[in-house]
């Protein structure tokens, strides 16, 4: 290929030719939105460090999901933000049959039964102490014994219909012990969306303090089960081993930061590889564009495909709801 016999803007001379020769696109089949929920009724709260974003209870994120569903919007996300009375070291109210996820994923379900609802399933928003797991008196983080409470939680997501159950937690062997759970207990279509590639990641700094948890973790941190960000060959094994264990696709989280995981296990691996735009990518995206220093649209638009040219199935992005509402007008 030699000039000028090869011209490589021939294919960009208009925006027809553009769109013709365009290899990625972005559309509502991709996006799935996190919503935060609260228990009660007629309740919304705003995020401090999340403008734009809202915590809302159940009956008026359906005022919202209901049109944005009818524009295309295909899944959601639910992180609970639990009241601290119901905060133990157990977490025992996160298998509550009774509890806000429980009762939220029934009430949707019934409302919009096309919509996929994904639940999180980790015990950070339920624990006193802010981890993901049980700890012992050290306050070390007890693998074998948080999978047991990790089981009990998804199967009651499950019962309650939840379509997608998404261990984010990163304990070694959660997702054979909860496919095996399924299994028995009659689930076989939940499919399980495992948080493969989880970063201990300071991009997560918003999110805990939409649901509650900062304040319980302090100054600990999640280092000895989260991803050393330095790693990049790990996150292979991690994705392997899940996918041996019974998920049907993976998540990588952060998202943009972590763009080469993405292209690397989408390379590696035939599964849907989804990716999460955490809390802190859009902080700063979202603060660059209230301070005018981004446009709004081209902005995110460009931020997340992106995800997609590296290879990104689905993405978790609190801008889903914005982007539904362009991609269909």
């Amino acid at each position: 290929m030699h000039y000028p016999f090869t011209r490589k803007r021939r294919l960009r001379a208009n925006q027809a030719i553009r769109n013709l020769s365009q290899e990625h696109h972005l559309t509502v089949n991709d996006l799935i939105w996190p919503v935060f929920i609260l228990d009660g009724f007629n309740r919304t709260e705003s995020i401090d460090s999340m403008p734009g974003v809202q915590r809302m209870s159940v009956d008026m994120l359906l005022d919202k999901l209901t049109p944005l569903h009818q524009q295309g919007l295909n899944a959601i996300a639910l992180f609970p933000v639990i009241n601290e009375s119901y905060k133990t070291d157990d977490a025992a109210e996160a298998w509550n049959p009774e509890g806000l996820v429980q009762k939220a994923v029934k009430s949707i379900k019934a409302a919009l039964p096309e919509l996929l609802v994904v639940t999180d399933v980790a015990l950070d928003p339920y624990t006193s102490h802010g981890q993901d797991g049980i700890i012992n008196e050290a306050g070390d983080v007890i693998n074998d014994v948080t999978i047991k409470a990790l089981v009990m939680q998804a199967l009651s997501h499950a019962k309650a219909g939840a379509d997608v159950v998404a261990p984010s937690d990163m304990m070694d062997g959660r997702v054979g012990a909860i496919r095996e759970a399924l299994e028995h207990k009659k689930y076989p279509t939940t499919a399980i969306m495992s948080y493969a590639a989880k970063y201990a990641s300071v991009f997560y700094g918003p999110f805990r303090d939409a649901v509650g948890s900062a304040a319980n973790l302090g100054k600990s941190n999640k280092n000895t089960y989260q991803m050393n960000p330095a790693n990049a060959r790990e996150a292979i094994d991690e994705i392997g081993m899940d996918i041996d264990e019974g998920a049907d696709m993976v998540m990588v989280k952060p998202g943009m930061p972590y763009l080469d995981i993405i292209k690397t296990a989408k390379e590696h691996f035939n599964v849907p590889i989804c990716a999460y735009q955490v809390s802190g990518e859009y902080a700063m995206l979202q603060s660059a564009i209230d301070h005018g220093f981004l446009d709004e649209q081209p902005a995110i638009m460009e931020a997340l495909l992106c995800f997609k040219r590296a290879g990104t199935d689905a993405i978790l992005t609190y801008y889903a709801d914005r982007v539904v509402t362009w991609l269909t007008d």
